[in-house]
C-alpha cells in the first residue's frame, strides 16, 4: 500500500495556516460581549510563579494542584484585576495565571468607545512597567528561549538562547514581557461561562498531569500506523494490543439495534479488544461514550489535527493519564469551525478499518 503522508492528507482539512491570534472576522470589539482571553509571555518564559502540588490531591489538601505566583505574577494579577477601575465598562469575571501566561475573562458590559484591544494593549504597557523594575533591574534577564513559534513548549528549553527579535529586528527579550498579540474566544451559547470557569481553575491540575504522564500528552507527529502517518495524543500502546475493533454503526439503526451493539462491543472490550472509531453516526457515538465511561481502552480518530502545545480537553485528559485513550489525527490543525463533510466521515471510517486490519 502506498504511503500516504501528513502532507498529502491536508485537503480534507483545508489550507490556511493555523494561528492562535486570529481576531473573529467581522466582530465588532466594541460591542457588549464577554471574552476568554489568553496572553503568553515572550519565549514562554515562567515568570509568574510554579505549580505546586499533586494532580490527584483533593481540593483544599495540602497537595492541592495550585499556582505560587512570584512578585511579578502578583503584580500582573492586580493589573487585570484593575482594569475594571481603568475601563468602566468591563468587568473583571475571572483570572488564572500560570506559569508561563494566564487565561482570563472579562465582560464588556455595554458599548465602548475603542475597541477591548486597547484596552489589553493598556494593560500590557503596565505590566511591562513591572517587569523592567523587578526583571530587567536584575543583573541575570530570563533568556528568551531560541526556538520557532510552533515549537515552543510550556516547559524551560533545553535549546539555545538567543535575544528574541521583532519584525524589525530590535531584541524583544528586554522589555516586553509578553508575546505579541493574544488569543480571545468569545461567549456564544448558554452554559458557555460555566465551562471556562471550570477549565481555568483546572489549569494547575491539567499542568501537573501533563508532567507526571509526559508521554502521553506530547503531541506525537509522523505515527505511521498501517502505512498510514497520523498525529497522535495518548496512549500510542493501545496500537500494539492483538485486537482491534472497529466501532462502525448505520445511521439507520434503531434504538433497540444500538444498544445491543453497545453490549456487542463492550462485551468485546472488556475481553481485552480496542474499540477503534471517529464516533460520528449515532450510534457509534453512543458506543464509544458507554466504553468510554467505563474506562475501557479507545482509539479515536478526529478530523481536526493538532497545535504544537494541544492537550486533551476535559475529561479526556484524565483518561489519557491512565492510559485508556489514543487521540490520531490524519489532518492539519484548523482554527475554524467547520461542519465534517461527507468525504472525510467516509475517509476516517476507512482509516479506522486500517487501522484495525492494516496495523497486525
Amino acid at each position: 500500500m502506498k504511503k500516504e503522508t501528513y502532507e498529502s492528507q491536508k485537503a480534507f482539512a483545508g489550507e490556511k495556516k493555523p494561528s492562535m491570534l486570529r481576531r473573529f472576522l467581522g466582530h465588532d470589539y466594541t460591542d457588549r460581549q464577554m471574552y476568554m482571553i489568553t496572553m503568553v509571555t515572550e519565549g514562554r518564559r515562567q515568570l509568574f510563579g510554579q505549580v505546586v502540588g499533586k494532580s490527584d490531591a483533593p481540593k483544599g489538601s495540602p497537595d492541592m494542584p495550585r499556582v505560587v505566583l512570584s512578585e511579578l505574577g502578583r503584580r500582573v494579577a492586580d493589573e487585570w484585576h484593575a482594569t475594571s477601575l481603568h475601563h468602566l465598562e468591563i468587568e473583571v469575571i475571572a483570572l488564572q495565571m500560570m506559569p508561563d501566561h494566564l487565561h482570563g475573562i472579562l465582560f464588556v458590559k455595554e458599548k465602548i468607545e475603542k475597541p477591548l484591544g486597547i484596552a489589553l494593549r493598556g494593560f500590557k504597557q503596565s505590566c511591562n512597567r513591572h517587569y523592567r523594575e523587578l526583571v530587567l533591574g536584575q543583573k541575570t534577564v530570563p533568556p528568551v528561549p531560541y526556538v520557532a513559534l510552533a515549537t515552543q513548549q510550556t516547559e524551560p528549553s533545553t535549546q539555545q538562547t538567543m535575544p528574541k527579535k521583532d519584525r524589525r529586528g530590535e531584541d524583544r527579550s528586554h522589555g516586553l514581557l509578553f508575546a505579541r498579540g493574544y488569543n480571545d474566544k468569545l461567549l456564544l451559547r448558554s452554559g458557555q461561562l460555566e465551562i471556562w470557569k471550570r477549565y481555568l481553575a483546572d489549569n494547575p491540575r491539567r499542568l501537573l498531569m501533563k508532567r507526571e504522564h509526559p508521554d502521553l500528552f506530547r503531541v506525537q507527529r509522523n505515527l505511521e500506523v498501517a502505512g498510514i502517518t497520523f498525529s497522535a495524543i495518548g496512549n500510542r500502546f493501545l496500537l500494539d494490543r492483538p485486537v482491534l475493533l472497529q466501532v462502525q454503526c448505520s445511521r439507520r439503526l434503531t434504538e433497540t439495534e444500538i444498544q445491543t451493539k453497545i453490549k456487542e462491543y463492550l462485551t468485546a472490550a472488556r475481553q481485552g479488544a480496542v474499540l477503534v472509531s471517529p464516533a460520528i453516526s449515532p450510534g457509534e457515538k453512543k458506543v464509544m461514550r458507554a466504553a468510554f465511561d467505563e474506562g475501557l481502552p479507545l482509539v479515536y480518530l478526529q478530523e481536526n489535527g493538532f497545535t504544537d502545545l494541544a492537550k486533551p480537553a476535559g475529561s479526556r485528559m484524565e483518561a489519557c493519564a491512565r492510559g485508556q485513550l489514543l487521540i490520531l489525527a490524519p489532518w492539519n490543525h484548523h482554527n475554524e469551525q467547520a461542519t465534517i463533510s461527507r468525504d472525510q466521515c467516509l475517509k476516517l471510517n476507512e482509516l479506522a478499518h486500517l487501522v484495525c486490519t492494516g496495523n497486525n
